[in-house]
């Protein structure tokens, strides 16, 4: 049995697995450049994060209906449940599939198809997080916010994702506070391949409550020392930090040191799908590589727990946690 934990930083386009693109590619009649899956899955070699950006938009397009998004979820929930997940916090891009001509109500209620019935069907409970992709206008982003706002019910937050270099936090000042107004709750990307003055302004200017990614923190002692004292949360993403390039290999990657430091550090997928494991997949791979102990993998486990968006229901959370201290490692 796995050990519990939460998934915080999770795309759900980034779980679209090489079989079940196909699948839907068939069911709606779309042409991928691909002669199998064989022959895609070799596509999910990357050189840097744009390289994988443009292999993710172009397999997006094999998303159409309700259900697409229905089964695309599912697929995801039922992988999550296997690897110990019981609660995750789930991103989605509706600008690229608005973009496409789809509708944000086709987007949210396929999602909401898999979400609504996860607990009963998966044991793992669920909430949405709506990015916006920060390579397009901060205009396109009011209008996204807006667009969802028949949805709200079904939302808890909003992040921002996509291209990092060159779109810095600031951008996104006036749709951050206009989702504050509305009671959602903030987070962004940062510090993964951009600076760490980033993420220092994703808690000034957005006013983000966790900073995803945010490896790159640690290239500035004084921002270390006020996310521990701030208990702000990162959302890491091994796998992914390797497979984009962020670290040459697992062995180097920060984690030890953050954990040292006393930051409140979680470890997550990111886009599973193309980075080669899900969440438990990224635990196993940091406890190997940089031989985390078990007291340590507990400590991700719980800090996974206190980082969510729990808040509207402590009781889950706290059952959540007694989980993560009952469990013994085998």
């Amino acid at each position: 049995m796995p050990l519990p934990k939460a998934e915080l930083h999770l795309h759900i386009e980034g779980t679209l697995e090489p079989e079940l693109a196909f699948e839907l590619a068939a069911r709606n009649g779309v042409e991928l450049p691909y002669a199998d899956t064989d022959e895609l899955r070799k596509a999910y070699q990357f050189e840097d994060l744009q390289s994988f950006l443009n292999l993710y938009y172009e397999l997006m397009a094999v998303l159409r209906t309700e259900q697409d998004f229905a089964d695309l979820a599912d697929a995801y929930l039922a992988r999550a449940a296997a690897q110990g997940v019981r609660h995750a916090e789930i991103f989605f891009d509706p600008q690229a599939h608005i973009a496409r001509g789809l509708t944000m109500g086709t987007v949210v209620e396929g999602l909401w198809r898999a979400l609504g019935s996860s607990e009963q069907n998966h044991g793992v409970s669920t909430k949405l997080i709506l990015c916006f992709l920060r390579d397009e206008s901060a205009d396109s982003a009011l209008e996204t916010l807006e667009a969802a706002r028949p949805y709200l019910d079904r939302i808890t937050g909003i992040g921002l994702d996509s291209a990092e270099v060159g779109h810095p936090p600031v951008k996104f000042r006036e749709v951050y506070e206009a989702a504050a107004a509305l009671g959602l709750r903030r987070v962004a990307h940062a510090g993964e391949e951009g600076p760490p003055a980033y993420i220092t302004e994703a808690l000034d200017v957005l006013g983000v409550e966790r900073i995803d990614h945010g490896l790159r923190c640690m290239e500035d002692p004084e921002l270390v020392e006020r996310l521990v004292r701030e208990r702000v949360p990162l959302t890491l993403c091994p796998l992914s930090n390797v497979r984009l390039r962020a670290v040459d290999v697992l062995a180097d990657h920060p984690l030890p040191a953050m954990l040292d430091a006393g930051l409140l550090c979680t470890v997550n997928s990111d886009d599973p799908a193309y980075f080669g494991g899900y969440v438990a997949d990224n635990y196993h791979a940091v406890r190997d590589a940089l031989g985390l102990t078990r007291e340590q993998m507990r400590e991700l486990a719980r800090n996974s727990f206190r980082a969510s968006f729990l808040e509207d229901d402590e009781e889950r959370r706290a059952r959540y946690l007694a989980e993560v201290e009952a469990y013994e490692f085998g």
